[in-house]
């Protein structure tokens, strides 16, 4: 497999976070911990290689932030949608639940008629989080979301964590054929991966976090190929020494600590966009292929679900 620097310039992160405090040097409440370096991300992103990045957002604030953020490049594009951990937002909105999702229903609207807001969400279900929001509220906001993507005509992007069931029962409940959509941050069994793939307009997102056991490396390399979308989840879910794909992965970007901040390196444990490369050298590896022949699927891929109209 040949160095990742050398790989043609054809990838695109799916699934990136970077409305997050952090890029704003902000971490955990406390402010001004280095200087706002987003700009600096980007520019190691696009150095990497990447030629799209799409913002996801969380809830209805963040759509909007998103696609402003989206507006500024004309490779950046945002999601809108709110987060499953988020929904109790919806239902203590001051202006009530329904003005608050008719709100998002126009952030999309304005953000599909640029060509900028590509899928709704994030949503889904999360059933390691529910001291932030209880399964019943969940699963109500998991299923307007079908219904919006449906009005909207986007495909969705999807949380899944600890509530395979539930969420599969879901799928289930939707009209045939018009699920379209990536499972992002996949870390479940290849039994759920089949269930998600029966339904032929769903991907697999996969990160960091996908690739942290033996049994997490061993689904990557087992999906189909052309049911695959890569990620980074950032500032999240970065590919760790003790990850099982660790092994695989080539590409280093230079790191410092946050409070020896520097603007030519990246944060140490801080995720960001350029670290694609390292998950992509990870399932290629997991999968004993040539990274270039990888990030060609891939991204043609990511151009079927969220660039071909």
């Amino acid at each position: 497999m040949p160095p990742a620097q050398k790989l043609a310039a054809n990838l695109i992160d799916i699934g990136a976070n970077l409305t997050d405090p952090m890029f704003l040097g902000s971490y955990h409440g406390k402010t001004g911990v280095h200087p706002p370096d987003l700009d600096r991300v980007l520019q190691r992103a696009w150095s990497a290689g990447l030629t799209r990045i799409v913002i996801t957002a969380t809830n209805l604030e963040e759509s909007r932030v998103a696609l402003a953020l989206a507006r500024t490049d004309a490779r950046l594009y945002c999601t809108a949608g709110v987060h499953p951990t988020r929904c109790g937002e919806i239902e203590a909105a001051p202006e009530g639940a329904a003005a608050y999702w008719e709100a998002l229903r126009g952030v999309l609207e304005e953000g599909k008629r640029e060509g900028k807001t590509v899928a709704v969400g994030e949503c889904g279900l999360d059933g390691d989080r529910l001291q932030f929001c209880d399964m019943v509220t969940q699963q109500r906001w998991f299923e307007a979301h079908f219904r919006l993507a449906a009005e909207v005509q986007l495909p969705m992007f999807l949380h899944l964590r600890a509530a395979a069931p539930a969420f599969l029962d879901t799928l289930a409940r939707q009209p045939a054929g018009a699920l379209r959509g990536v499972v992002h941050s996949f870390d479940g069994t290849l039994e759920e991966a089949h269930k998600v793939l029966s339904y032929p307009g769903l991907f697999i997102g996969l990160n960091g976090c996908s690739l942290k056991t033996a049994e997490n490396v061993a689904v990557a390399a087992a999906l189909p190929l052309d049911r695959i979308l890569l990620e980074t989840d950032a500032p999240w879910c970065e590919i760790r020494p003790s990850h099982a794909a660790h092994v695989h992965v080539q590409t280093r970007l230079q790191v410092r600590d946050k409070k020896k901040w520097d603007p030519d390196a990246a944060i140490k444990s801080r995720n960001e966009p350029a670290n694609l490369r390292q998950v992509l050298e990870a399932v290629a590896g997991a999968r004993g292929m040539e990274a270039g022949a990888l990030a060609a699927q891939v991204h043609a891929n990511a151009l079927a679900l969220f660039f071909s109209g």
